[in-house]
């Protein structure tokens, strides 16, 4: 197809134009902006309508992006958040980590690629994206809980990897009038000097600095965006990449007070510019090469999409976790992520890999993101087909998550199903109108916070079917579920049910279009976190608890 003759300005308008038409189909199917900025990036290069080819303008927006993208990676790498990712999130990382890079170079080695190449796949095949991973576990509330935790956990131990891999490769670049020993000794002395010097300005300038430019946010963005790209320059020139640099700039202010406030400013900054990286991306693919590697890609595919799951489960699981929680966690890792993309890239440009083999790692991308969003939004249904099978990766006692329960009281006035922040307030304000409160989770964090403030507690999943019948009901007025999802609420109205429960059931949803559906499957109240305060809902409560306790039954 013949190039189309744009200035740089008619180019950015045209892309930002086709990023807006595409992201808006991505949004509506639910998908991450990653898809459609990849799909973008494939259309505009000469591949296909030959808007852009290497255009040094697009080449500087990328590398800007890339620089900003991993400075923000290092701002969320807080040094005292790294040492309290604790030993599950390292054990299933580093495992994870382990275990998928062996199996992928032994599948890409069976495909027939050279050993260069399926080092890069198989390591391509190991990160996720922290992006789209966090996203869809906020849009979820799932973020804080034990499986949001430990995923997030281990995705750190991925970044950590990540940039380990990438100070790494400048030293096996080709050709060198260096030997390989010596190529490492010479990044090593200037890796050490740059993190002295970071250290030190961490140490004594980074806080007192920060605390003057945050009198003005516009400069606190200049200063933030400067220090990433300034950084990521100086890393360039000693050798080890612009991403290292840009990724220890982040480290450099992760600790201060003001780490928030730029994470905030700067993502939509890094995901305007991450558009230029996969633009820049998609001009060096060839539409050939994916017809080609369409086989390999759907067998990578189907590995990251079924075998890295199953490699968190197993590791969780011999730990002492229970399949839904390992099968929750593990599904953020079923796909690749971002820095798969950077990582091809990279290889390419130090003359490692052909175009094919990054449009391979592209393909695979495309294919894994798009699947992994819908499998991570319908994890409870998907739980629902394979949790018999999973059986043989739980142990007989799930310890890890039961260990923190406690014997239920002989009398209950109140269940209270899930301890979160709403859940927590509501039993704490119970029991100080003197009912006798039992708080249920299945996060063994909720459990002993509320267990610290005289809560007792009893280990419990709502979405387990066997569930209502380790409740003592027999005694209970009130069940209360504060968990806001239609689906488990029908599930516990089911078992109340079958247990023959006299009490009232007490739902919550974040949603009114939800009130009604509730209601009509058995909610004799429904709480709405965002209208009813946790007071209002304690008095909600406390009038259908029987008068024997003081208050009068409604």
């Amino acid at each position: 197809m013949p190039q189309i003759e744009l200035d740089i300005f008619q180019e950015v308008a045209l892309i930002l134009a086709l990023a807006a038409a595409v992201g808006i189909v991505a949004t509506r199917l639910r998908q991450p902006l990653i898809i459609a900025y990849i799909i973008v990036g494939v259309l505009v290069g000469p591949a296909a309508l030959g808007i852009v080819t290497v255009s040094a303008q697009v080449e500087i927006f990328a590398g800007l992006g890339i620089a900003v993208l991993l400075f923000v990676v290092g701002l969320k790498l807080d040094l005292r958040l790294i040492r309290s990712v604790g030993p599950v999130a390292l054990a299933t990382g580093v495992g994870q980590i382990t275990i998928t890079s062996i199996a992928g170079f032994a599948i890409a080695m069976a495909l027939g690629f050279s050993a260069i190449e399926a080092g890069y796949i198989a390591i391509a095949l190991t990160f996720s994206s922290t992006i789209v991973v966090v996203k869809l576990l906020s849009d979820k509330r799932e973020i804080d809980s034990l499986h949001g935790r430990i995923a997030v956990g281990f995705l750190i131990v991925q970044d950590i990897f990540v940039v380990l891999v990438l100070v790494l490769l400048p030293a096996f670049a080709a050709p060198s009038d260096l030997a390989l020993a010596d190529q490492m000794l010479r990044l090593g002395v200037f890796f050490a000097a740059l993190v002295g010097g970071i250290a030190v300005f961490m140490k004594w300038i980074a806080e007192p600095l920060l605390k003057v430019l945050a009198r003005s946010q516009e400069m606190l963005v200049l200063f933030a965006v400067m220090w990433a790209v300034a950084l990521g320059a100086l890393g360039d020139f000693f050798g080890f990449s612009k991403e290292v640099g840009a990724f220890l700039a982040g480290i450099s202010l992760a600790s201060t007070p003001y780490r928030e406030a730029i994470v905030a400013r700067l993502t939509g900054i890094r995901d305007f510019l991450l558009l230029f990286f996969f633009v820049d991306l998609g001009s060096k693919l060839n539409i050939g090469d994916f017809g080609d590697q369409l086989v390999p890609a759907l067998i990578l595919s189907a590995f990251v999409l079924i075998g890295n799951p199953l490699i968190v489960v197993g590791i969780m699981g011999r730990m002492g976790y229970r399949r839904r929680t390992g099968l929750f966690a593990g599904l953020t890792v079923a796909q690749i992520s971002e820095f798969s993309l950077i990582l091809g890239a990279m290889g390419v440009a130090l003359g490692h890999l052909g175009t094919d083999i990054l449009s391979l790692i592209t393909m695979v991308g495309i294919m894994t993101i798009s699947i992994s969003v819908y499998m991570i939004l319908g994890a409870d249904r998907l739980y629902d087909y394979v949790q018999r099978p999973l059986k043989i990766f739980e142990r007989k006692v799930p310890f890890r998550e039961i260990e923190e329960s406690l014997a239920e009281p002989a009398r209950v006035d109140v269940i209270v199903l899930g301890l979160g922040r709403y859940g927590g307030t509501l039993a704490d304000g119970l029991m100080a109108k003197g009912f006798t409160v039992l708080g249920v989770d299945f996060d063994p964090q909720a459990l002993k916070a509320a267990k610290e403030r005289g809560v007792p507690v009893q280990y419990g999943d709502a979405d387990d079917p066997e569930f209502t019948g380790s409740l003592p009901l027999s005694s209970a007025d009130v069940v209360v579920s504060t968990l806001p999802s239609l689906d488990i609420n029908k599930v516990i109205v089911h078992g109340l049910q079958s247990a023959r429960f006299k009490g009232r059931f007490v739902a919550t949803a974040h949603d009114e279009s939800e009130i009604e559906p509730l209601k009509a499957a058995g909610a004799y109240h429904v709480l709405m976190p965002f209208m009813d305060a946790a007071e209002q809902a304690v008095e909600t409560v406390a009038s259908d608890v029987h008068p024997e306790v003081g208050v009068a039954r409604a």
